[in-house]
């Protein structure tokens, strides 16, 4: 499990601007006196997610596949870890950001892990969403993408610890809800 003091070492162009903008916030912070909170969500996925985007992360591709009738392809052998992450648990972790920041007069910059408690790997969430949509079986295809990291999961005990958040939604029950709702830019 990552804590927000791992060392950074962000290993493609998006990992890089997100550390960027913690940079910038951080700066901006001590240069004002003022505060600010990074949250740094791992894996999120539940309804509303953009559909046939590369963007929106593994699940919505996942997803994305089974609106169309196709399989889920599975990147090296799907046993990637990751901390998935649904997007109310997100929410709530942005409500307790915010009333952290209104009710603290401290200054400066803290970045917070949000990802859920429950390591999953990246074949449990191919196989659960193709289970709940009835939809095809997962393919796994042995095959690598350039900049992809082999497990990366997230210890969220500094925002439980200091916020009081904690991740409220099961794996199954998400997943299921998930596989079922609606996509954004979804026709009719």
């Amino acid at each position: 499990m990552i804590t927000e003091e791992a060392p950074l070492d962000p290993r493609n162009v998006y990992a890089a601007s997100k550390l960027s903008q913690e940079h910038l916030a951080a700066a901006w912070a001590r240069s004002t006196g003022g505060s600010a909170i990074a949250l740094r969500y791992h894996n999120v996925y539940g309804p509303r997610m953009p559909r046939d985007t590369p963007y929106a992360g593994v699940a919505s591709l996942f997803r994305s596949a089974l609106a169309r009738g196709e399989a889920p392809r599975v990147f090296e052998d799907g046993r990637q870890r990751r901390s998935f992450i649904h997007v109310r648990d997100v929410a709530a972790a942005n409500i307790a950001a915010v009333d952290s920041q209104s009710k603290s007069n401290a200054s400066g910059f803290r970045a917070y892990n949000v990802g859920a408690d429950e390591v999953r790997t990246i074949g449990d969430v191919a196989v659960a969403l193709s289970t709940f949509c009835g939809g095809p079986a997962p393919v796994v295809t042995g095959q690598y993408r350039l900049g992809d990291v082999r497990h990366v999961t997230a210890s969220s005990e500094l925002i439980k610890a200091d916020l009081g958040w904690a991740p409220s939604v099961d794996f199954d029950e998400g997943m299921q809800e998930f596989a079922t709702a609606p996509l954004r830019g979804e026709p009719g």
